[in-house]
């Protein structure tokens, strides 16, 4: 039952999957006059698809768009309701897999959780960040950097001391899971593609 209690918690919940929602790579590319990222490589809307069409500013503005949703999402939690900081941060995440602005197919969460981290615990999303970029120039494997990194994130969280953050980290790395359950497949098959290289539209998932 909403109250008003509850009403400011739901509004900032809300509020946090609708700006995790806006497509930053769609509207990089339109800024850019670049294609739509929906229509070339995986079909993914991220900095990594943004990448395989060839302008590595547009891929940045993307990574930092994306990072920057799940940051404000906590950081207006933490003005307004504090208690929910954790459950916002995991809504703006939610927001760009599912948004609502592109019937619910969005892209794979790992910039945004990064966003989401980096206000929680500074320390530990640099880990995270430090981690990613290891496993992604050693393998060039962007989904295998991401998978590894999220894995990783809770054990971190544990040694690190934030505790209270592990139930986060989880939830986050169960999602960036499941949306690389086909990159899981690829992986495993030796077809997933490299960091700058194109792939096919038939890979699309």
């Amino acid at each position: 039952m909403i109250t008003l209690n509850t009403f400011p918690e739901i509004v900032i919940l809300v509020l946090a999957y609708l700006l995790g929602s806006i497509p930053s790579g769609i509207l990089v590319s339109w800024l850019c006059k670049l294609p739509d990222p929906r229509t070339i490589g995986s079909g993914n809307i991220g900095a990594t698809n943004m990448l395989r069409l060839g302008d590595k500013r547009a891929a940045l503005l993307t990574l930092f768009f994306d990072v920057l949703k799940g940051s404000l999402a906590v950081i207006f939690a933490l003005i307004s309701v504090p208690s929910i900081t954790q459950f916002a941060g995991i809504m703006a995440v939610v927001g760009h897999i599912w948004p609502i602005w592109l019937m619910f197919r969005g892209g794979k969460g790992v910039a945004t959780a990064l966003g989401v981290m980096l206000i929680l615990n500074w320390i530990l999303a640099l880990a995270c960040l430090v981690t990613w970029i290891i496993f992604a120039i050693t393998t060039r494997y962007s989904s295998l950097a991401s998978l590894t990194t999220f894995f990783l994130s809770s054990i971190y969280a544990y040694f690190m001391g934030a505790t209270d953050l592990i139930v986060t980290c989880l939830i986050l790395t169960a999602l960036v899971f499941w949306t690389h359950r086909y990159n899981i497949e690829r992986l495993r098959k030796g077809k997933e593609t490299k960091i700058g290289a194109t792939s096919h539209p038939s890979s699309r998932k």
